[in-house]
């Protein structure tokens, strides 16, 4: 028996595997994923007796997730970097199901700047991959952004998207690694380097650490290692430093999708896969991979065992959804939604601090 729960959504078919909920379990957490195709900011939690929610929160265009250590959830969307926070009391519910409701409390105006990953840095201040500038940025309390760094290869702060740039791994509260397509310094140069043309970037020391790559996406350190999603072929992969701070991608896991959003928990990591998008991403490496493997691509989430290299659990998403973004751990969460920041629901949902 390989599914346990299966949902249907707005023509959206939700399938999961028959250990996913026992792995949420003992997790003590919940997932978040974003998915900008259908406009919908995805939960997958618990309910009281033990069965999956899968909980959908409209937002135009969610992106980029990130969970601080205050245990706010910022989000970047089509143009606005939304802090949520949840507004329950530890011993308090929503609906008799969820005892986590993140509610928008902090919404910065920015603009369509075709925001991509975010980050939460040591001072708490938003962090974000400004991809329609080639940077990355800060929200500003009078202007659409504050640039916060830019690749060396980007010769000005421009309104052109030349690189791609979309990923950002955090550590010690900082921005240290970002990817990029390509390293073009002219306008929609990018779509011409997808095959090989990516590039990790160190943002301490402005140098390229790792190159060859194909669409990489979601760089994240883990246990020290510096973390990647080759997108282009559908591995997820770990960069290999050599004692001249130049790296090597070492894939670990292939996984049949366009891969984006990454996530560990322990020993295990979780990705998120997407249906390419073949007119714009035709012959990429996935496909021959696709093909020798006989398989069909994916959209969904995956949980990857890092000793074996295979899939341990899933959920997969057939139908009107295809593409996803990012995805989130909820530690603490078992079983979490949203309230969307322009629903009738936002309106009457009022809590106070006790004086």
């Amino acid at each position: 028996m390989n599914t346990t729960v299966t949902t249907t959504s707005a023509e959206t078919h939700f399938s999961i595997s028959a250990g996913l909920s026992e792995r949420l379990a003992k997790m003590q957490a919940s997932l978040a994923f974003t998915s900008y195709q259908s406009g919908q900011l995805y939960f997958v939690g618990l309910k009281p007796d033990g069965g999956t929610n899968i909980h959908q929160t409209a937002i135009r265009k969610p992106m980029g997730l990130c969970l601080d250590d205050q245990g706010a959830l910022t989000l970047t969307s089509a143009f606005q970097v939304m802090r949520f926070e949840n507004a329950l009391a530890p011993n308090e519910v929503v609906n008799g199901s969820f005892d986590t409701c993140y509610v928008p409390r902090l919404v910065h105006v920015t603009g369509n700047l075709d925001s991509h990953d975010v980050g939460v840095d040591a001072h708490g201040r938003a962090v974000f991959v400004n991809t329609r500038f080639n940077c990355l940025a800060h929200p500003s309390a009078r202007h659409s952004f504050e640039e916060v760094w830019r690749p060396p290869f980007i010769s000005a702060l421009v309104d052109e998207d030349r690189c791609h740039l979309n990923g950002m791994a955090m550590e010690n509260g900082k921005p240290r690694y970002v990817t990029a397509i390509s390293k073009s310094d002219t306008i929609d140069g990018w779509r011409d380097r997808r095959a090989d043309g990516g590039v990790i970037i160190d943002v301490e020391t402005n140098k390229i650490v790792c190159e060859g790559l194909s669409m990489p996406h979601s760089p994240r350190m883990h246990n020290g290692q510096l973390w990647v999603l080759n997108s282009g072929t559908g591995e997820l992969g770990v960069v290999a430093f050599d004692s001249a701070g130049k790296g090597t991608f070492v894939p670990r896991a292939f996984c049949p999708g366009f891969l984006r959003g990454l996530r560990f928990h322990g020993n295990t990591a979780i990705v998120g896969l997407s249906k390419p998008r073949y007119k714009r991403f035709e012959g990429l490496a996935l496909d021959a991979k696709l093909q020798a493997a006989d398989s069909e691509p994916w959209c969904g989430l995956q949980v990857i065992d890092l000793d074996k290299g295979s899939c341990v659990d899933w959920l997969r998403i057939d139908g009107a959804t295809a593409e996803l973004y990012d995805l989130e751990i909820l530690n603490g969460a078992a079983c979490a939604m949203a309230v969307a920041p322009d629903s009738p629901e936002i309106v009457d949902f009022i809590t106070y601090a006790k004086p």
